[in-house]
């Protein structure tokens, strides 16, 4: 028999047995479907997490108190550790190819503007958060340089939180309470929006050291460093350490490198992706059972008819082929409806609900077709090996 026979014929008993044959593939049809959705919802938002932590640059180190690896001593050298200071990233911004330094310290408060009052974040920061966070000033200005040792009682608002104090009135130069403190209104910050679930845009700026004493604290959270782009992570790193460790007396901190941060975060978003992958996998396996389920009864009902072919000179090897290409067509039936019924749900899904980051992951859609095809293939087999061992003689007795 011809390979355009084996096709045809193929065709024809699928064809012949609409009902059957759809309720076989509808499992890999909601198989695969499910595989598109969820990996482009894990791809969605794998892109979205790198999207927002590279918004402010790979260019950039941040420095923490405290090492993140230890050597097993007791618990009583924690005390020894000393605090990451403002002077650190004054040093630190005088060293070679750095751009910038911004020490930060972040807290929670009630912010008073006349009759209006509400609590919001409130993040103790340098002067250069415009250049090394990427964040313009809308209206007004940021806070002045020179001024981190002893600085004056200033504060610029998130865009959100301007309008909702001032109502449309200009903010700048008025006097607002952050706790006990009055401040003076130097800027507004352009709209920005969200970052990994903080509002940027819900935020108050005031200068480091007086976010120290409103929080009672005596060391900064952390220290991020701006650096050349053209100049290796390594080299700064190495400057850094070597700097701190001077006026520490010891490495009682950490660095991290942004690239760094991406590359953790990639692996385990990756992980993510390939996990709801598995998930969704799970209907394909379904779907497989449910091809070896019916191609076993189809050999079952068609018992007499492979006594025929048998009968007229076909050999073994066409009566496998036979039940093997309509597994085969099954599950590519099944395999292309489930491919466009998942990229349609998905631009469905980015159409109804934008707020929702999904991205169609091409790799695994046609991976997710390979797999249908395979299924066949596997759950072919077994039912075509049974069809061609039938013995002619007694497969026509059973008619």
């Amino acid at each position: 028999m011809r390979f355009s026979d084996l096709i045809s014929h193929a065709y024809r008993s699928v064809i012949s047995h609409k009902l059957r044959s759809s309720l076989t593939a509808l499992g890999l049809i909601i198989g695969i479907a499910a595989v598109i959705i969820l990996t482009s919802i894990g791809r969605g938002i794998h892109t979205y997490v790198l999207a927002e932590f590279t918004q402010f640059g790979t260019n950039l180190i941040a420095v923490f108190p405290g090492k993140t690896t230890t050597l097993g001593l007791s618990g009583a050298t924690i005390s020894t550790v000393r605090p990451l200071t403002i002077d650190d990233a004054l040093g630190i911004a005088n060293l070679d190819n750095i751009l910038a330094t911004l020490p930060l310290v972040q807290g929670n408060a009630r912010i008073e503007a006349g009759n209006k009052q509400r609590r919001t974040t409130v993040l103790g920061v340098g002067p250069s958060v415009p250049e090394v966070w990427k964040i313009n000033i809308a209206s007004g200005r940021f806070l002045p340089a020179h001024e981190q040792a002893n600085p004056r009682a200033f504060a610029v608002l998130g865009h959100k939180l301007a309008a909702e104090l001032f109502a449309g009135r200009n903010p700048l130069g008025q006097r607002i309470r952050i706790g006990s403190d009055r401040f003076r209104v130097l800027g507004v910050m352009e709209k920005k929006g969200q970052m990994m679930g903080f509002d940027m845009d819900d935020t108050i700026y005031i200068p480091t050291a007086k976010a120290l004493a409103l929080f009672d604290r005596e060391s900064v959270m952390e220290i991020d460093v701006l650096y050349k782009s053209n100049t290796a992570a390594s080299s700064i790193e190495k400057s850094i350490t070597r700097l701190l460790i001077t006026r520490h007396g010891g490495e009682d901190f950490s660095l991290i490198t942004q690239d760094q941060m991406l590359k953790s975060m990639d692996s385990i978003l990756n992980i993510l992706t390939l996990s709801v992958a598995a998930l969704g996998g799970i209907s394909l396996l379904v779907g497989s059972v449910g091809i070896l389920t019916i191609m076993t009864i189809a050999v079952t009902e068609r018992i007499s008819e492979i006594g025929l072919l048998r009968a007229v000179g076909a050999e073994q090897n066409t009566i496998f082929m036979l039940f093997l290409f309509e597994a085969l067509v099954l599950s590519l039936v099944g395999g292309v409806i489930g491919v466009g019924l998942g990229i349609l749900i998905v631009q469905l899904i980015g159409f109804v609900v934008p707020g929702l980051p999904v991205q169609l992951a091409w790799v695994y859609i046609m991976a997710a077709f390979a797999v249908s095809l395979l299924i066949g293939l596997l759950a072919g087999v077994v039912p075509a090996m049974k069809a061609a061992r039938l013995q002619p003689l007694d497969a026509l007795r059973t008619e």
